[in-house]
């Protein structure tokens, strides 16, 4: 059983510790033995093949999971007694076009926290909220309804959601998955900047940016499979998908792709 350890001061927690994590849904194992200590301020990758439990790893960190056996434990407490600290972006931006909320009041959501029923936004929240939908280039459409924007417009927005909550971990799932191109290279910029001063975990597929900006990369199938540098490797990728890979890249946007032989 492989454990990560990775150093952060002594008078400072891990933003994110796993100990002898399994976890299983109606008896399926999805997670086995998974061991990682993140620092603050680090800035993880987590990659595999869908089915893996990377989303269900990032609900673990959550507090949404609890672990069938073993630890989790955000800036050295249970998830759920620091839920304010952490900023989460869902994988699936589908809403309801006809549900009545404008951007605006969606990244006013960020704000909400651990407050109790009936809480009123102050003057400061809805400058941090403004302030959000400004970082990701979403002001000019604060008053639009959120069910009429473009899927990679609605990405922008919870994205400003999370950073709205000012938090200390920002977690997200597939970020890139409804935006294009432009936006991919553009957004993982401003993760670039955003690190200095926040921890963030990133689940992704799109290998074209991410040893570009991440520090580390973590290979999940089950187990995890923990690499302490931003290069993705085909050693790496084999391990997480039990299959022979190339990682194809003349100039252009890195591609994974299948043995078709029978292994």
């Amino acid at each position: 059983m492989q454990r990560v350890v990775m150093a952060t001061p002594k008078d400072e927690p891990k933003a994110i510790e796993v100990r002898d994590l399994t976890f299983s849904y109606n008896g399926h194992l999805v997670l086995r033995d998974v061991n990682i200590s993140i620092a603050q301020r680090e800035f993880l990758a987590v990659i595999g093949p869908n089915g893996s439990g990377k989303t269900t790893l990032l609900k673990l960190f959550l507090g949404i999971l609890k672990p069938s056996r073993g630890i989790v434990r955000v800036l050295g407490k249970e998830p759920s007694r620091v839920v304010s600290e952490i900023g989460y972006v869902p994988q699936d931006t589908s809403i309801n076009k006809d549900f009545p909320i404008s951007v605006l009041d969606v990244a006013l959501m960020g704000r909400l926290g651990g407050a109790g029923h009936g809480y009123r936004y102050s003057v400061a929240d809805r400058r941090m909220a403004r302030e959000a939908l400004e970082r990701v280039h979403m002001w000019e459409y604060a008053e639009r309804p959120i069910g009429r924007l473009s899927g990679g417009q609605r990405q922008r927005v919870l994205i400003a959601r999370a950073l709205t909550g000012n938090p200390s971990i920002l977690i997200m799932d597939e970020p890139t998955a409804s935006v294009d191109k432009e936006f991919q290279t553009e957004l993982f910029e401003f993760l670039k900047k955003l690190n200095d001063s926040m921890t963030i975990v990133v689940v992704s597929h799109d290998m074209s940016v991410l040893s570009s900006y991440v520090k580390s990369v973590a290979c999940l199938n089950q187990r995890l499979f923990f690499h302490d540098a931003a290069e993705i490797t085909p050693e790496m990728i084999e391990m997480a998908y039990h299959c022979p890979v190339d990682l194809i890249a003349h100039g252009m946007p890195h591609r994974v792709f299948r043995d078709h032989e029978d292994h």
